[in-house]
C-alpha cells in the first residue's frame, strides 16, 4: 500500500513541476522597423506551436497569450523573420529589418526548380491566379488566351464533359499521343480534377531540352502542376463559397410551323412539285385548332431551361513549425445540367454533376538534412444522366419539326417519328428513358524523401519517390421506354387519332458497369549544384523512373491484360558563367515494350544555349533601362512509342481460326483452317522527334516584358498501318486487323509563340497589360498512300486534317448557264438556282476528282489572348480577349440542308429570311430575289445531291474573339477585417464568355460542330467571397 501512495505523490510532483514548467502568461509589445515607424499587420506566433497567432494592430501593438519560456517568432513581407525568446518577461518590442537580399527567381523545370536567369529551354510559367477565373470545374477551360504555346478547343458545354482538349503548340503527329503529358507532383494525373485553391506553381515545358528528362513521354510537351504544401508559422485558414448561373452562350434557332409550311411549300414548287400544305392546313396550324396531328413545338423550349445553377465551396488550412508542416485542403461543387425535370416521372432525368476534393501534404524534417514528405489526395464524383444519352437528344431536337410529333397526345400516348435515337420525341428520350447515375473516385498517394548530401560534397541532394494511383468507375443505367405512337394525318369518321404503334414498351431494366486502373511510379535522382569563384555555376541531374499501369477492364485480351510498364535513365548537366554564357545539356534512355528486344531503348539528347546580353559589361554602362536581354536556343531529338487503338507489341503475329481445309471427299473429310490474324513487324523502332528553338526573354524598366519563342519540330518514322500493299502479299491487305505497321510517316510543325506583358504603378493604381499568342503550321512530308497524277488530293504536302471539297463558284444563272456549263456528276437534274462549281482538272466533268484543298483544318493553328488588370486601393477589374483562327468546319445534315430528308429535319431561321436564299422569279415574281449571294441555294424538298456536296460553299470559318473573363472584386480595409479576427476579406464578380464576335453566327464555332446539335457552351456569370485567417 506505502509503494503505491509513494508512486501517486511521485505523479502528482512530476505533474505539478510540468505546470509550473509550461505556466502560462500575457506577452505585449510594439513592432516597429529600423526607423522607428510602426508596423500593422506583423504575424506574430509561438514557435513549433499550433495556433493562428495574432497580428499587430494599426498601432503596431500586439498581444498574445504564451508559456513563459517559448520563443516568439515574428514575420512580415519584405522583413526578415525575428525569433525572440521570451525567457519570463511580459514586456517585448520588436524591431524588424528589412530584406535586403532578394532571393533569386526561380522556375519548375522537369524533375525540380531552377534559377530563373539561367533557364534557356522554353518554359512557360502561368499566374496560378489566372487558373481561378474559369467559372466551371474544368481546368482546362483556362489555358486557351493565357498560355502561351498551348492550343485549345472546348467541344461541349455539358456538365461532366465541359472540358478543354488541347496542345502544346499544335498537333505534330499524325500518329498517336499527340497530347501532352501533365504531371501532378512529379507524377502522370488528369488535372482537370484539382481543386484550382490547391495550385501552388504552373509551368508548360515546350521543347526538346525542357522535356528529354522525361524520355518518350513527354514527346509532345510537359505540363508540370505541383500543389500547395504547408510553411512555417502561423495557422492559415482560407474559405471559399461561389454561387453562378449558366446560359447557353449560343445555340441553333429553329423557324416555327407556320414558316415550316411556307418554305416546304416554296421546296416543292421550286422543283414543279404540288405544294406540301394546303391553305387549309396553315391556317389550322396558325390558329392551333389541331395540336395532336398539327402541332407548333418548340422543342428547345419544351427540354431546355433557361437558366442553371452551380455552387462551389472551399476551405484549406495550412501552417506548421520547424519539424513539421502541413496543407489540408477540401473542395466541393456542384453544376446542374439545362435540361427540365418533366412531371411524369418521381427521378431525375437532368444532367448533375457533383465533385468533393480533399488533399493532404505533410512534410517532416526527420533530421536537420532529412525531409520526409507525403502526400494523400484524390476527388469523389457522382453524376446524374437521362437514360438516352445527350447527343441523341441534340439530335433528335435539330431532327423534329415543329410539325412532326406532339410533345405528347391528348390521349396521353407518347408520339415519335422513328425508332432510332435521332427520330424519337426528345421529350421522350429526355423524360422516358429513365436514368444513368456515375460514381468516380479517385485516391492519389504519394511519399518521398529529400536527403541534403553535404557531407559528400556541397550542393548533392538525393531525392525519392514513390506514388500509388487507384481510380474506380461504377455505373448504374436504369432504363425503359413507354409505348411508341404515330398518328396519321387523318382522323377516322368519330373525329379520333388513328394511332399506329411504332414500338413497345421496355420494361425497366437495370444494367451496371464498372472499371477502373491503378498505377505505381517509382523515382530517384541525384541533383547537383554548386558556384564555384562566384561566377562558375555548375549544376547536374540523373533520375531514373519505372511506371506501371493497369486497367480491369481487359476482358480477355491478353494485350490489356498485361500492365503496361515503361522506365528510362535521365540526366541534365548545366554551367553557366557569370550569369551570362548558359550551356545545359539534357538526355533520356528510355524503354518501351513495343519494340522487339534488341531495338526496346532508346537515346534522345538534347543541347541548348544561352547568352544573357543583357549582363554584359558594355550594355550594363550604356544600356541601363535594359534590364534583361537573353537569347536562347536549343535543338534535340524526342522519341515517342505510342500507336493509335492502344495498339501494343506490334512485332509479334497473332493467329486465329478460320474456316475448314478440305481434303479427300470434299465436305466429307476437313480439317480447321488458321490463318494470320495481325502480322507482327520485325525492325519496327522509335518515331523521333527533331526539335528546334530559338528564344528571346527582354524585360525593360522593370515594367515591360516580352517573351518570344520560333520553332521548328519535324517528325520523322511515324506510325502508320500499311494499307497501300499488293494483294500478292499474301494476305487480305483490305483487314485493318492484319495490316502491320511501319515507320513510313514524315510531317513539319513550325510556327512561333509569345507572351507580352505591361505592368506599371500610379500612385495607389497599378495597371497591367499582357497579351500572348500561340501559331503553329504543319505539313505531312510523307505518308502511306498510292501515287496519284492528281497532286492536290494527296495527304503528302498539305496540312494535317486539311478540309477538301469542291470550289463553288456561284449559281446557275439559267438553263444557258447549265448548257455550257462542264457537266456536274451527282445524278441530278440541274436548275438555275443549283450551285455551280470549278472544273479544277479541266476535263469537262465536276466529280470527285475535283475536289481540292480548301480552308483550314479542324484544329485551331492560331490561339491568342489580351487583357488588362487594374487595383486601386481595395477594388480590382481584370478583363480577358480570347480568339482563335485558322481552321475551318464544314455544315451539313438534316438540321443544315433545307429539307434534304423530306419531312424529317429542323429549318433554321437563317433559311427563312429572304435575303438568304436563292428564290426563283417564278415563285417570288421578281429577278432580283435569284441573288447570286444567296447563303442557301435553290430549295428542294427531299434533298439534291448536287447542292449538298462538301464545298466552299458550306464550310465555314471557325475564328471567333471572345470575351472570356470578366472579374471584379472589392477586399475589405485590413483596419475592419482584423476586428474580426480576419486577415482578408473579398467579393467578387467572375463573367465567362460574356460575348462571342464571329463571322458565323449560327452557334458557337468553338463547339466545330456541323449542324449546332451539341450541348452548347455556356456562359457563366458567378458571385464570390474568400475569407483569409
Amino acid at each position: 500500500m506505502s509503494r503505491w501512495c509513494m508512486m501517486l505523490l511521485l505523479t502528482v510532483f512530476s505533474a505539478l513541476q510540468l505546470y509550473a514548467q509550461k505556466e502560462e502568461i500575457t506577452v505585449t509589445g510594439t513592432v516597429k522597423d529600423t526607423k522607428g515607424e510602426t508596423l500593422v499587420g506583423v504575424n506574430i506566433v509561438i514557435e513549433n506551436q499550433p495556433g493562428l497567432g495574432v497580428v499587430s494592430d494599426i498601432d503596431g501593438n500586439y498581444k498574445i497569450k504564451a508559456d513563459k519560456y517559448a520563443t516568439l517568432v515574428a514575420s512580415f513581407i519584405g522583413y526578415k523573420t525575428q525569433r525572440i525568446a521570451i525567457a519570463g518577461k511580459e514586456k517585448h518590442d520588436i524591431v524588424l529589418e528589412e530584406e535586403v537580399e532578394q532571393l533569386d527567381e526561380v522556375s519548375v523545370v522537369a524533375a525540380g526548380v531552377q534559377r530563373k536567369a539561367t533557364v534557356v529551354g522554353a518554359i512557360t510559367t502561368v499566374d496560378v491566379e489566372k487558373l481561378k477565373t474559369s467559372g466551371g470545374s474544368q481546368l482546362s477551360n483556362t489555358l486557351a488566351g493565357n498560355v502561351a504555346g498551348i492550343i485549345a478547343m472546348q467541344r461541349s458545354g455539358e456538365p461532366g464533359a465541359n472540358y478543354s482538349e488541347f496542345w502544346i503548340r499544335g498537333i505534330s503527329t499524325f500518329g498517336a499521343n499527340s497530347s501532352a503529358l501533365v504531371l501532378v507532383d512529379g507524377i502522370e494525373r488528369d488535372f482537370n480534377e484539382l481543386n484550382a485553391e490547391d495550385i501552388e506553381s504552373f509551368s508548360v515545358l515546350k521543347d526538346a531540352s525542357a522535356t528529354a528528362i522525361y524520355g518518350q513521354r513527354g514527346a509532345n510537351g510537359v505540363v508540370l502542376v505541383t500543389t500547395k504544401r504547408g510553411k512555417e508559422g502561423k495557422v492559415k485558414i482560407n474559405v471559399k463559397g461561389e454561387f453562378g448561373i449558366s446560359t447557353p452562350s449560343r445555340m441553333p434557332e429553329y423557324v416555327d410551323g407556320l414558316t415550316y409550311t411556307r418554305l416546304a411549300n416554296e421546296a416543292r414548287l421550286s422543283r414543279n412539285q404540288d405544294p406540301m400544305y394546303s391553305d387549309v392546313e396553315m391556317k389550322i396550324i396558325e390558329q392551333g385548332l389541331d395540336p395532336d396531328i398539327y402541332p407548333n413545338v418548340d422543342w428547345q423550349h419544351e427540354i431546355l431551361k433557361n437558366i442553371t445553377t452551380n455552387h462551389r465551396a472551399m476551405i484549406n488550412f495550412s501552417g506548421g513549425g520547424s519539424t513539421a508542416r502541413y496543407f489540408v485542403s477540401g473542395g466541393y461543387y456542384n453544376e446542374a445540367g439545362m435540361y427540365k425535370h418533366g412531371d411524369l416521372n418521381d427521378y431525375d432525368t437532368n444532367v448533375r454533376y457533383k465533385r468533393f476534393n480533399f488533399r493532404s501534404n505533410v512534410d517532416i524534417n526527420l533530421t536537420k538534412t532529412t525531409i520526409l514528405e507525403m502526400g494523400v489526395g484524390g476527388w469523389i464524383v457522382n453524376q446524374n444522366k437521362p437514360g438516352s444519352n445527350s447527343d441523341a437528344i441534340w439530335t433528335s431536337m435539330a431532327g423534329l419539326t415543329p410539325l412532326t410529333v406532339p410533345v405528347v397526345y391528348s390521349n396521353g400516348l407518347f408520339p415519335t417519328y422513328g425508332t432510332s435515337n435521332d427520330q424519337m420525341n426528345p421529350y421522350v428520350l429526355l423524360t422516358q428513358t429513365g436514368y444513368k447515375t456515375c460514381w468516380e473516385n479517385k485516391m492519389e498517394t504519394n511519399v518521398a524523401l529529400n536527403q541534403d548530401l553535404d557531407f559528400i560534397t556541397k550542393g548533392l541532394k538525393f531525392y525519392g519517390r514513390f506514388s500509388y494511383d487507384a481510380y474506380n468507375t461504377h455505373e448504374v443505367h436504369r432504363l425503359t421506354s413507354p409505348d411508341l405512337y404515330h398518328a396519321e394525318k387523318q382522323r377516322d369518321r368519330y373525329g379520333d387519332l388513328v394511332l399506329k404503334k411504332v414500338a413497345d414498351a421496355q420494361p425497366l431494366s437495370p444494367n451496371t458497369i464498372a472499371w477502373g486502373d491503378r498505377r505505381y511510379y517509382t523515382e530517384a535522382n541525384l541533383n547537383y549544384n554548386r558556384v564555384f569563384g562566384e561566377k562558375h555555376r555548375v549544376g547536374g541531374l540523373l533520375l531514373y523512373y519505372q511506371q506501371e499501369y493497369t486497367r480491369t477492364d481487359g476482358g480477355t485480351d491478353p494485350y490489356k491484360i498485361v500492365p503496361y510498364r515503361n522506365m528510362a535513365l535521365s540526366g541534365r548537366a548545366t554551367y553557366s558563367y557569370d550569369d551570362r554564357y548558359m550551356v545545359e545539356f539534357n538526355f533520356g534512355y528510355t524503354g518501351s515494350e513495343n519494340f522487339e528486344k534488341n531495338k526496346r531503348f532508346g537515346f534522345f539528347p538534347a543541347v541548348a544555349f544561352g547568352w544573357m546580353v543583357s549582363n554584359e559589361k558594355f550594355v550594363k554602362d550604356h544600356v541601363g533601362w535594359l534590364n534583361q536581354l537573353k537569347l536562347r536556343y536549343s535543338f534535340g531529338e524526342v522519341g515517342n512509342d505510342k500507336m493509335s487503338d492502344d495498339k501494343r507489341f506490334p512485332y509479334i503475329t497473332t493467329l486465329q481460326n478460320d474456316g475448314n481445309y478440305h481434303f479427300g471427299n470434299l465436305g466429307v473429310t476437313n480439317k480447321g483452317g488458321i490463318r494470320i490474324a495481325t502480322l507482327g513487324t520485325s525492325g519496327l523502332t522509335w518515331e523521333v522527334a527533331r526539335k528546334h528553338n530559338f528564344g528571346i526573354d527582354l524585360t525593360v524598366a522593370d515594367d515591360f516584358t516580352f517573351f518570344i519563342d520560333i520553332f521548328r519540330d519535324k517528325r520523322e518514322k511515324i506510325f502508320m498501318k500499311r494499307g497501300n500493299i499488293p494483294y500478292t502479299a499474301g494476305y487480305d491487305v483490305a483487314d485493318t486487323n492484319i495490316q502491320p505497321w511501319a515507320n513510313v510517316g514524315k510531317m513539319l510543325n513550325k510556327g512561333v509563340d509569345g507572351t507580352l506583358k505591361y505592368s506599371h504603378q500610379f500612385g495607389d493604381f497599378f495597371l497591367t497589360v499582357r497579351g500572348n499568342l500561340t501559331y503553329s503550321k504543319t505539313e505531312v512530308l510523307d505518308y502511306d498512300e498510292a501515287a496519284n497524277a492528281l497532286y492536290y488530293q494527296m495527304t503528302k504536302g498539305y496540312r494535317l486534317g486539311q478540309r477538301r471539297g469542291l470550289v463553288a463558284i456561284g449559281f446557275f444563272r439559267d438553263q444557258a448557264d447549265i448548257d455550257h456549263s462542264p457537266r456536274q456528276d451527282f445524278g441530278e437534274t440541274l436548275m438555275p438556282g443549283d450551285i455551280k462549281y470549278k472544273d479544277v482538272n479541266g476535263d469537262g466533268i465536276i466529280d470527285t476528282k475535283d475536289k481540292v484543298p480548301i480552308g483550314y483544318t479542324e484544329t485551331p493553328g492560331l490561339t491568342y489572348g489580351f487583357g488588362l488588370n487594374l487595383q486601386w486601393k481595395g477594388f480590382d477589374l481584370g478583363v480577358l480577349l480570347q480568339g482563335s483562327g485558322n481552321n475551318s468546319f464544314f455544315i451539313n445534315g438534316s438540321g443544315v440542308y433545307p429539307f434534304v430528308d423530306g419531312d424529317y429535319g429542323n429549318i433554321l431561321k437563317q433559311v427563312a429570311n429572304e435575303s438568304d436564299r436563292w428564290i426563283s422569279r417564278d415563285i417570288s415574281g421578281s429577278a432580283s430575289t435569284e441573288r447570286q449571294n444567296a447563303v442557301f441555294p435553290r430549295l428542294s424538298y427531299d434533298g439534291n445531291a448536287n447542292n449538298y456536296q462538301e464545298s466552299t460553299f458550306w464550310l465555314r470559318n471557325a475564328r471567333y474573339l471572345r470575351l472570356k473573363n470578366v472579374e471584379f472584386g472589392y477586399t475589405l480595409p485590413n483596419k475592419l477585417t482584423r476586428k474580426w479576427l480576419m486577415e482578408n476579406v473579398r467579393f467578387y464578380f467572375i463573367g465567362n464568355n460574356l460575348a462571342i464576335w464571329d463571322k458565323f453566327k449560327w452557334w458557337d464555332p468553338e463547339l466545330n460542330s456541323s449542324d449546332g446539335a451539341k450541348y452548347p457552351l455556356q456562359k457563366n456569370l458567378t458571385v464570390g467571397v474568400t475569407v483569409n485567417f
